[in-house]
């Protein structure tokens, strides 16, 4: 229990100092204690409504989903039909993976500059391509950012937008996520109590991230957060 505070506490916090990050801490530092399957279950509150929060905050809500309609669709055939070794199974494959996208996902985040345009008749063919590659990894591994946010950055979409379309793509793999879980059988398992009650430290800590976003250094943030990241990658990856 304390574990389930604690961890949700800190994507909070992370959350709300740089605006993504939550199930990424959280998918990472849980599966230390449990299974990534157990871990992933209890993302699914937490993750849903902190993520619908994000996506009502601007107003271009239906604008987004008309424009990003290919890429949500991919992230839930990805998710939902992936032909990798699942959350549910017992193959050692999933930690491995996990680890795997977290060193580069963190490395990503350390070197990444400013993304290459992409072009609008690049968008009909590459929006669902690279939602289907994220969902793929959303099923294998709970994590639902690579190659989701280096795409969405790459679309000329404004702050307001990008913040918009980041919950909408995260929404999305959420209940695809949970689709997957209840395909697999594994819904019995999940403790909706607890992941109700870790919405609740996810809640605070951003509040408590968006408040020190305004007396920290964010690019010093979000270098510590993605070098945590890497090196939390690289100790799945060894144990």
């Amino acid at each position: 229990m304390e574990i389930v505070i604690g961890v949700f506490l800190l994507a909070g916090v992370v959350k709300g100092v740089i605006g993504l990050g939550l199930p990424t801490i959280a998918m990472g530092l849980l599966s230390i204690s449990m299974e990534p399957v157990v871990a992933a279950s209890l993302l699914i509150v937490p993750s849903f409504i902190t993520n619908i929060w994000q996506l009502l905050l601007g107003p271009q809500f239906m604008a987004l989903v008309k424009r990003l309609w290919g890429f949500i669709a991919g992230i839930l055939l990805g998710t939902v039909f992936s032909f990798l070794p699942s959350l549910t199974s017992s193959s050692s494959w999933t930690m491995l993976a996990l680890g795997g996208v977290l060193i580069i996902y963190g490395f990503w985040g350390i070197r990444a500059k400013k993304m290459p345009s992409v072009e609008g008749k690049n968008e009909i063919w590459l929006s669902p391509t690279i939602g289907y590659i994220t969902g793929l990894i959303t099923a294998a591994t709970g994590v639902f950012v690579i190659p989701a946010v280096p795409y969405l950055q790459s679309l000329k979409l404004n702050k307001d937008e990008l913040i918009q379309a980041l919950g909408l793509a995260f929404t999305a793999s959420t209940v695809a996520l949970a689709i997957k879980l209840a395909m697999d059988q594994q819904q019995s398992s999940i403790d909706w109590g607890l992941s109700f009650l870790a919405l609740i430290p996810a809640i605070i800590g951003m509040y408590l991230g968006q408040y020190f976003r305004k007396v920290i250094s964010e690019t010093l943030f979000r270098r510590c957060f993605f070098i945590g990241l890497m090196l939390l990658g690289l100790h799945m990856l060894i144990n």
